[in-house]
């Protein structure tokens, strides 16, 4: 039998479970606008240890169907996701099934626990999920390096949510180079009961360097005192080195946002930042201990706040994490 598959002994029918992370951009600079409408960026990527869970399971047709269920820290109902073709991890199945021959139809089950248009790849690791459940289920026998390949025409963060870890990217964040950081930096994640839309706080974030007159360097680059600190679990030092483009354009669309940063800094946190294009906000702690004693405070103010770690692992299938 194929590793991670399993068959349910009442009906025959085959299942792989994939779970996959969400991240943080402990550093993101941004661009100018590309001929192509995107945007360069340089980003140091972290998965943390807040999990999507994609169930792939065989099905008689030949079409992907698709169901979403929530847990823990949502900030939108699964029910604002879409369950047709411009779903992340059916397009991920789509493009494996054409280069799988033995594929078959397929159901996928997606429980959300990234917060949803959240600024955390949450979609992104649903697809990440769904391309190794699949690629299991149906025996097709892609590498890592090439499920990644694959990834690449999903979106710049679904390769990052294949392998996890820490990594650098550049270009639209899909070149990846992996980055050395074994000890566990702890964080507070506080999401909100909205999202917002990336290509909105991108071109909110053009509008502003406009109107304040910013010509962005079309090369951005990493300073590599964020890798030695991060190297070193060195989470005093990453603290002021902590670094988000993005952060005036979700502030100047979300304004509240300002005020729980505010509130995470009188909490105690090391340092705050808008996770990505936001609205979910990502606060540094000193340690395992510190996080915990944050996210009761945060909780005590009425925020929604969950403590997280990370470096955490990639896509994962059912066998090689616990239930």
């Amino acid at each position: 039998m194929v590793p991670g598959r399993t068959v349910d002994m009442r009906t025959g029918t085959r299942s792989v479970r994939v779970r996959a992370p969400g991240k943080i951009n402990v550093s993101l600079k941004v661009g100018p606008p590309r001929e192509d409408g995107y945007h360069g960026i340089a980003s140091v990527f972290l998965a943390v240890s807040l999990y999507e869970e994609v169930t792939a399971t065989e099905t008689t047709g030949d079409g992907i169907t698709v169901t979403v269920n929530g847990q823990g820290t949502l900030n939108l109902p699964a029910a604002s996701i879409p369950l047709d073709r411009t779903n992340l991890a059916v397009r991920a199945a789509d493009l494996l099934a054409e280069v799988s021959p033995g594929r078959t139809g397929v159901h996928l089950d997606i429980t959300k626990r990234v917060p949803i248009s959240g600024g955390m790849g949450g979609g992104s690791a649903d697809a990440a999920a769904a391309l190794l459940a699949c690629d299991a289920l149906w025996g097709s026998g892609f590498s890592r390096d090439e499920l990644a390949k694959i990834a690449v025409d999903l979106g710049a963060d679904v390769p990052f949510a294949l392998v996890g870890g820490t990594a650098v990217g550049l270009g639209v964040g899909d070149q990846l180079t992996p980055a050395i950081s074994k000890t566990p930096l702890h964080w507070v994640l506080v999401t909100s009961d909205y999202g917002l839309s990336t290509p909105e706080v991108y071109r909110a974030l053009d509008e502003i360097r406009l109107r304040d007159g910013v010509i962005p360097d079309p090369q951005p680059d990493i300073d590599p005192a964020i890798l030695g600190a991060m190297r070193a679990g060195d989470a005093a030092g990453l603290a002021p080195l902590l670094h988000n483009d993005l952060q005036a354009a979700s502030l100047e669309l979300a304004p509240a946002l300002g005020d729980i940063l505010d509130t995470g800094k009188a909490a105690g946190a090391l340092a705050g930042i808008v996770s990505g294009s936001g609205p979910t906000i990502a606060f540094l702690a000193q340690s395992s201990g510190h996080a915990a004693e944050l996210e009761s405070l945060l909780g005590i103010e009425g925020l929604q706040a969950t403590s997280v770690h990370g470096p955490a692992h990639g896509a994962r299938i059912a066998t090689d994490f616990a239930a």
